[in-house]
This record gives structure tokens, sequence and C-alpha cells, in this order.
């Protein structure tokens, strides 16, 4: 059985030079959380880790993230597929292309006639943030606009998160933030710090909470 409680109070501490130590990185954070892990959740850990691979996000996967029993994952994945699609639209468009030229719908050839999959979902339903999303690939500045995105994604994974404190959900909700913290220390240290200290309070703040009133 997992340790949640464990994985949440045992954040790394933070300091206002924060910088991953000697060794240590991403993926050794994954290592720390996936101790405390059971067997089971651990492969949900794996599959949701899939996604960070840009190779892997094709039809295949997200059809199998959208029947994914897991609700965070099957929300996630369907705004991941709808911003994905959104920032593939708004190149095209940029570029003359046509539309929906590599957008990602499920749809496929004539070979993937037989695949069992509900079109709609496939394709992600309701884009509730498509507004959010067109203004922040409006912006003509690239870092602005990759804050921008960055917040969108961030302030969903909080919606799907809401009230979830020491489950699965919020590992990968955590893990989803710390991917773009990562991101940013790598592009923009100042903005990384910044970033994780906002992750690290949140979490922390959720655990003294629970535990503590």
């Amino acid at each position: 059985m997992s340790n949640f409680e464990y994985i949440i109070s045992s954040l790394p501490y933070l300091t206002a030079d924060f910088k991953y130590a000697d060794g240590q990185g991403f993926q050794s954070l994954m290592d720390e959380i996936r101790e405390s892990l059971s067997e089971k959740d651990s492969q949900v850990l794996d599959f949701f880790l899939k996604s960070f691979d840009p190779d892997t996000l094709g039809p295949d996967f997200y059809a199998q993230a959208l029947e994914h029993p897991i609700p965070f994952i099957r929300e996630f994945f369907r705004f991941d597929l709808n911003l994905r699609n959104a920032k593939v639209r708004f190149l095209n468009r940029e570029l003359g292309r046509g539309e929906n030229q590599d957008v990602v719908s499920g749809l496929g050839g004539p070979e993937d006639e037989g695949l069992d999959i509900d079109g709609y979902r496939f394709r992600g339903g309701e884009f509730e943030e498509a507004r959010k999303v067109d203004e922040a690939l409006s912006q003509s500045d690239l870092l602005s606009r990759e804050r921008a995105l960055d917040d969108i994604n961030w302030s969903k994974i909080d919606d799907l998160s809401t009230f979830h404190y020491f489950d699965i959900t919020a590992v990968l909700a955590y893990v989803a933030k710390l991917h773009i913290v990562n991101r940013w220390l790598a592009l923009d240290e100042d903005k990384g710090r910044e970033l994780f200290k906002k992750l690290v309070n949140e979490v922390r703040g959720t655990f003294k909470g629970v535990q503590f009133e």
C-alpha cells in the first residue's frame, strides 16, 4: 500500500537559491516518490511519465489515457490533447498550412477504421480553456507565451486535484507541476525557483492543514 502521507510530507526543503543538489534532478525525485508507492501505483506513475516524452504523445497514448480508470489521468490528458491541438492549429495558421494538419484526432487512416474509440471524447470534447489558450498563443514574446500557457496548465492541474490530499491524484498533480518547474529551471532559473517555491508551499500547506488543524 502506498504511503502517500510520507511522500507529501517529505518534499525537498526549499532555499532562496534553490537548485537541484549534485547528482539530483527530476528523475531522482521520481525515484524517491516511487520508493513509497505500491507496485500498482508505481505503474500508474510510469504511465503518466510517458507523457513527458514527446515521441509518446500520439493517438495510441491518448486512446489509453482517455480510457484510464483514474479520473485525473483521463481529464488531464483530455485537456493536454486539446492544448496540443490548439498549438498545432496556431502554428498551421502562422505557416499557412491546412488548419488540421498534424492535429491528433484519433481518426487515423483506413488502417485504423476498426479502432474502438469514442471519436468525440478522443478529439477532446469541450475545451473550456480555449479562449485563454488563444490569448496566450497570440502573445508575440515567446517566453511570455510559454509562461502564460504554463499558468493555464498549472491552474488546470489545481482544478483536477482539488480535495485530493493523500492519494495517487495528489502525487500525479505534484509530478505534473514539478515537470513544469523543471523545464523553467532549465530555461529561466529565477522563474523556476518561483514556481518551485509555489509548488512546495502549496503541498506543504495542504499537509499541515490536513494533519494539524
